[in-house]
């Protein structure tokens, strides 16, 4: 199975790297394992678990959208929602994928209700011109576009409900 690895950049000048298995690489879309995450704190959305260290999460990325979006899991396997990064569009260098946080995260629990998330590091990241003005109101625009979207019933795309976690790890194994 072919790897990638993500290059992840969040303002002012973090980087993490992301070593994944590409497991459906089409022009319109690219789907990821990271199977075991390396994430390695627990993630909450108010009071409830979105994420357990070691779970999988398998990565939706479209070429030129403004977002990237996981599928979250429990370590046992349960689906607990979508994670959506607002990122810049992702630069496609070979096996090389490089991101570029825009600090405002939607997340979509499994029943639907969604919650914006980090909206006050988008703030500081803004105030402190880590990310300027046209970019900033681009990532506004995008937020609103997936909110619009995700209240009409028509988000995620079906791409995503379609590979779910069982789809995803037996196309691993069996080389797509």
């Amino acid at each position: 199975m072919p790897q990638v690895e993500i290059h992840y950049r969040r303002p002012p000048d973090r980087l993490d790297i992301f070593v994944q298995d590409l497991v459906v690489d089409r022009p319109d879309h690219k789907v990821t394992l990271h199977d075991p995450s390396t994430v390695g704190t627990t993630l909450q959305v108010g009071d409830k678990v979105i994420y357990e260290p070691g779970a999988a999460i398998v990565w939706f990325v479209f070429p030129d959208a403004w977002h990237d979006l996981g599928r979250f899991h429990l370590k046992d396997g349960t689906f607990t929602g979508y994670y959506v990064n607002l990122i810049t569009p992702v630069r496609l260098e070979g096996r090389i994928w490089k991101m570029y946080d825009l600090c405002l995260d939607l997340w979509i629990d499994r029943d639907g209700r969604f919650q914006v998330l980090d909206q006050d590091e988008f703030d500081e990241a803004v105030d402190r011109l880590w990310i300027d003005t046209a970019t900033a109101e681009r990532a506004r625009r995008e937020l609103d576009s997936l909110i619009e979207e995700v209240r009409s019933g028509e988000w995620p795309p079906e791409v995503v409900r379609e590979y779910d976690l069982a789809r995803v790890r037996t196309l691993r194994v069996t080389g797509g």
